[in-house]
């Protein structure tokens, strides 16, 4: 997997409408939060493309995958506590 040190790591594609809504609701609960967050194209890594390629976006919440295809903002608030 990708190292970051961000609490939050949004996996997602170019021209992915799930992962421009992820990432509305990421940025914004990270921001909430005092959160750092990271996007990373799984388009640039073959064994990401392997791993994700159904399930984007995918966020991972310190290390541990958290949620797929949709950010729900209560969830991820509650796991940034």
């Amino acid at each position: 997997m990708h190292s970051s040190a961000a609490r939050v790591v949004l996996y997602g594609r170019a021209g992915c409408h799930l992962c421009a809504a992820a990432r509305e609701v990421v940025a914004a609960v990270c921001a909430e939060r005092g959160a750092d967050w990271a996007e990373v194209d799984i388009d640039t890594d073959p064994r990401l493309v392997a791993a994700f390629t159904e399930q984007v976006p995918v966020t991972f919440v310190d290390g541990r995958q958290h949620d797929f295809w949709r950010v729900d903002p209560q969830r991820l608030r509650a796991a940034l506590r």
